[in-house]
């Protein structure tokens, strides 16, 4: 397909015009009543209530937390209600994103020179943000990308932030040049130097933290930005990296925001904001056009925020806490196994339980266990890692009544194995 000069152009202009000017008009676009016919019985495919058996694909019960693997998180009923009153109309989507973004810096209190972009996920956010800031609002070189003949071409980020993620940095044609250091990074910088970016998971991991990489990348007059998918809870953090000097942040839709599990959120300067978007669907010839964010997902964003920020989230993170202690009393009633109590300091920071057990009382490996919950009816999916013995698990996904199901399975796969 080819790029339409005049559209982008069109949607160039009005997308940064409409940023800057009134926030009143966009309104209108989150206003439709609920069609008639919303609620008519589904038949033949999906009748059952649960077309994954129907495929003969087995649902789980999700120990595991956001996990992309797994779907993500399960949406509030009210955003479903809501992205199926967006499935019934057609709109402009250059226009619905300016919309929604500013909407989202409405409800999240952004600094007045921010805005937002609903993307196809925090991943998606990440490449659409650095192609804007390789290319701004350059037609020709947003054609051209991944060639960055005429564009700067690198991005330094800390060698303990290297993760799976920046391959979406990476699929722009940059290099990474890996510091460690900030007399690295002084030496680092160069008139190639495209961008900084920062994995905020990975703070504690790096000589250089979240605080100091920001004032950096002011010092050098260098766009920064910071990867924060899985970063919330707390719910501040959708607005402290902007807030600290951040040029770009991304997130996930679709992890404790509950909102689409095919979207997410890019948060920063307007321009930048902007430019991302004339990389992304729907505009053709862009590296992002593969990278489709639906008129469904982008106002179930807004809605998925809209409940986020109204939520009592330290009533919620009492609830998690009281399902992995019920958990953790009746497993605990099987000699040789012991449970501990954790949150993580950045990524998932929910309450989480490792569960451990002295293999002379119980005479199974973690693997084998996983196994065996995973293979058990219902299955039951469990993490473990290398880092850490035994099983770990959070209950933030959990539905209820599926804390009292896990705690029952636990104790039987140790009770089956004791010796």
């Amino acid at each position: 397909m080819r790029l339409n000069s005049n559209w982008n152009r069109r949607g160039f202009l009005g997308t940064v015009g409409t940023i800057v000017g009134a926030m009143l008009a966009p309104r209108k676009l989150f206003a439709s009543k609920e069609p008639a016919g919303l609620n008519k019985p589904v038949t033949g495919f999906g009748q059952t209530g649960n077309p994954y058996e129907e495929l003969g694909v087995t649902t789980v019960i999700n120990c595991e937390g956001t996990m992309t693997v797994l779907g993500g998180s399960l949406p509030h009923p009210e955003l479903e209600a809501v992205m199926t009153m967006a499935g019934r109309h057609f709109v402009s989507i250059p226009d619905l994103e300016v919309a929604a973004g500013n909407r989202i810096a409405e409800m999240l209190k952004l600094p007045p020179d921010y805005s937002a972009l609903v993307t196809s996920g925090a991943a998606a956010a990440m490449q659409s943000g650095l192609a804007g800031i390789l290319t701004g609002g350059n037609e020709a070189l947003i054609r051209q990308l991944p060639d960055l003949t005429g564009m700067k071409s690198e991005v330094i980020i800390q060698k303990s932030h290297r993760n799976p993620f920046d391959h979406q940095l990476r699929s722009t044609g940059i290099k990474l040049v890996e510091i460690e250091t900030v007399d690295q990074f002084r030496a680092a910088v160069n008139d190639r130097t495209a961008m900084m970016h920062f994995s905020n998971f990975a703070n504690a991991a790096g000589q250089i933290k979240v605080d100091e990489w920001v004032k950096l990348a002011k010092q050098y007059n260098i766009p920064c930005m910071n990867d924060a998918a899985a970063d919330t809870p707390p719910v501040s953090h959708l607005w402290d990296y902007a807030n600290m000097g951040y040029d770009l942040i991304t997130f996930s839709g679709g992890k404790a925001i509950r909102g689409p599990q095919c979207a997410g959120l890019l948060i920063g300067r307007k321009e930048m904001v902007a430019n991302a978007l004339l990389n992304n669907s729907p505009h053709e010839d862009t590296l992002g056009r593969g990278q489709k964010v639906g008129k469904e997902e982008i106002i179930g964003m807004v809605k998925a925020l809209e409940l986020f920020l109204a939520e009592d989230h330290d009533a919620q993170a009492r609830e998690w806490q009281d399902r992995l202690e019920g958990i953790s009393r009746e497993i605990t009633k099987v000699p040789g196994v012991s449970t501990l109590f954790f949150v993580p300091d950045i990524a998932n920071h929910v309450p989480h339980m490792r569960i451990t057990w002295d293999q002379a009382h119980v005479k199974l490996t973690p693997e084998e266990a996983r196994k065996l919950l995973r293979e058990s009816k219902p299955s039951i999916v469990i993490g473990a890692s290398e880092e850490h013995p035994g099983l770990g698990m959070c209950s933030f996904m959990l539905q209820p009544g599926e804390d009292k199901i896990v705690a029952e399975q636990l104790s039987r796969v140790f009770r089956q194995h004791a010796a």
